[in-house]
């Protein structure tokens, strides 16, 4: 059982930066992979970035390529998400979720997670 926290969420203008953070108890943490996804008002869950539990693997969505950057510290049993660059349309819940899997692969599907944090709202103003 793995239990999750983000933080770092809040209001920031167009084009600013955040870096959301979430902790993790439980479980042995260095041995999951780690996802963050985002829920906008009306709209699906979907997935923003993932990474490995070595972090040797990186995943991104389209939208955020080249503006985030997904990271962990499995000594802090924390994964961050450097958000730059934001634009209104990121305005979202964020939630970090945690999976087993004996592969590199990164998933991009909820329902591939087990673990979720309760999200963090970012707010990108125009």
């Amino acid at each position: 059982q793995v239990q999750l926290v983000e933080s770092g969420g809040g209001l920031v203008q167009h084009g600013g930066s955040l870096r959301l953070s979430c902790a993790a108890s439980g479980g042995t943490f260095r041995s999951v992979h780690m996802g963050w996804f985002r829920q906008a008002p009306g709209k699906e869950r979907e997935f923003v970035a993932g990474i490995s539990w070595s972090g040797g693997s990186t995943g991104y969505a389209d939208s955020v390529k080249g503006r985030f950057t997904v990271s962990r510290d499995n000594a802090k049993k924390t994964v961050y998400l450097q958000m730059n660059s934001l634009k209104p349309d990121d305005t979202a819940v964020y939630y970090c979720a945690a999976r087993n899997s004996p592969f590199m692969r990164i998933s991009s599907a909820n329902s591939d997670y087990s673990w979720w944090g309760q999200g963090t709202q970012v707010t990108v103003s125009s």
